[in-house]
């Protein structure tokens, strides 16, 4: 693997990164925000400084091998989220809490440090909710639309963050379908502001709102998330929209474009679709205690919705809630949302696709004989892409395992602890306990904030990439030269 290229193209999509801190820097500035003005303009300096530096002729249109390709993704996630929490340093925040608000906004997690929001400016809010955005679809694809020059790097680039379902229906042109789902994805962003602005919101918070929705993020500008603004059409519009970040940008392409009959007719939105209203009718009826009424509804399809897409918003305190709901809450949070969403988390698709596993393995012990290939979609499903399934579900059980045990041993209440533990490597944010709908992660120890915004990088990038790096024949193979290679890394 050739570090040269990695941090180079890397440091490319850091110089255009910079340009991000532009529009929150001049909110401070109409808003006589002189300080922080200047974080803004010592972060936007930086970052374009540091990338210019690491992008010095570099080269175009090279071909870049798998290993190098995971490594630009990774790097990429990680280097952007450190350079991202320079406004918070500036702005007081530590250094652990800096970062911990950061990596929970690029890899739109939604989790926050942030006690006092009284203390902030809109500029500081703007910075949060852009980050999310930028994150949401992810930062790779548009980077892939912004440097052409990329060429046949830009396309691997674009594949090597993309999950394999969202990458088998785009073009396989990587500008092209990454135009087309940017394209959707801020058409549906300023519809939604506008909605949200119809709805009482002031522009602001509307955009703020839109902006961390479409992203399935969850940063409110308000320290009491939607709870705060008391909006039950706002909070109705809001339901809609966290369903539309959860599915698939792909096939809501397809349908808003003519080429599909409609969202139901794909067999992980119906199962995604199928999993949030079931449980939704049924906290309602256990809020209600009988019949659930309309408002019944409307509470238990925000919060069911909010953590199954990973988004994170709340609309009341649900860590008030009993037991028997709050599991409820646990079972959509490991679903999650649908493979090319801006969802994070296991996606719905795997966990599909292991229930028709398990169902054709019991077939098959009744009928040894019988030969029942599992179909997905109308196509054969190849057994590496099942192993490929039932690892990455395993490790993600695994990690919020053991990543919740560490949190426990040193300290952390357990329920706390493992729901902390779920909500960060899944990227949903909020969990119980002090870590809750209404509460922060300020509580937990430095260590325990960086340990948790690495387990939001490594849940955001599936897990996989990251163990992937970690292998022997990668660092057998580091170098730092230009030479081409005609295989391996």
């Amino acid at each position: 693997m050739r570090l040269v290229l990695v941090f180079g193209l890397v440091g490319q999509q850091l110089r255009f990164f910079s340009l991000g801190f532009i529009p929150p820097l001049i909110l401070a500035l109409v808003d006589g925000h002189r300080d922080t003005f200047t974080h803004f303009s010592i972060a936007l300096t930086s970052t374009f400084v540091v990338g210019a530096i690491s992008s010095y002729r570099f080269p175009k249109s090279l071909v870049f091998h798998r290993a190098e390709a995971l490594a630009v993704v990774a790097f990429t996630w990680l280097i952007l989220g450190i350079f991202a929490a320079i406004p918070y340093v500036l702005a007081d925040l530590s250094l652990a809490d800096a970062l911990f608000e950061s990596f929970s906004g690029l890899t739109a997690t939604g989790a926050t440090v942030l006690t006092d929001f009284s203390r902030y400016n809109r500029a500081f809010f703007l910075w949060r909710a852009m980050t999310q955005w930028f994150g949401g679809l992810g930062v790779i694809a548009l980077f892939v639309v912004i440097l052409p020059r990329l060429g046949i790097a830009g396309r691997q680039m674009f594949f090597a963050e993309a999950s394999g379902a969202a990458g088998e229906a785009i073009s396989p042109q990587a500008r092209q379908g990454a135009r087309k789902l940017w394209l959707l994805y801020t058409v549906l962003t300023l519809v939604l502001a506008i909605v949200l602005m119809i709805c009482s919101m002031t522009p602001f918070e509307a955009f703020a709102h839109a902006l961390t929705t479409m992203s399935a993020g969850g940063f409110s500008p308000h320290s009491q998330s939607i709870a705060g603004y008391a909006n039950p059409a706002a909070e109705w519009v809001l339901i809609v929209f966290m369903l539309l970040a959860g599915s698939s940008f792909t096939l809501q392409w397809k349908v808003f474009t003519g080429r599909s009959p409609g969202f139901l007719t794909d067999g992980e939105f119906l199962f995604y679709s199928s999993i949030a209203l079931v449980v939704t009718l049924v906290a309602a009826a256990r809020l209600a205690g009988d019949l659930p009424a309309f408002a019944d509804l409307r509470v238990a399809a925000f919060q069911v919705v909010s953590l199954m897409t990973s988004t994170g918003y709340a609309s009341v305190d649900y860590n008030l809630w009993d037991d028997s709901l709050r599991v409820l809450l646990v079972v959509v949070m490991l679903v999650g949302g649908c493979a090319g969403s801006a969802a994070a988390g296991p996606k719905a698709v795997r966990l599909l696709l292991v229930i028709k596993h398990i169902a054709r393995e019991m077939t098959q012990v009744l009928h040894p004989r019988a030969v029942r290939p599992l179909r997905y979609g109308g196509r054969i499903v190849p057994p590496e892409i099942m192993r490929a399934v039932f690892t990455l579900v395993f490790l993600y059980l695994f990690g919020y395992f053991a990543l919740g045990v560490v949190l426990v041993a040193s300290g952390v209440e357990w329920i706390t602890g493992f729901s902390a533990a779920l909500s960060c490597l899944a990227n949903i944010g909020p969990g119980f306990g002090v870590a809750g709908p209404m509460g922060s992660y300020a509580s937990f120890s430095d260590w325990n904030k960086l340990l948790l915004a690495a387990a939001m990088w490594i849940g955001r990038l599936e897990v996989v990439t990251v163990l992937a790096l970690l292998h022997p024949h990668v660092w057998r193979n580091l170098h730092l030269g230009w030479r081409q290679r005609t295989g391996g890394n």
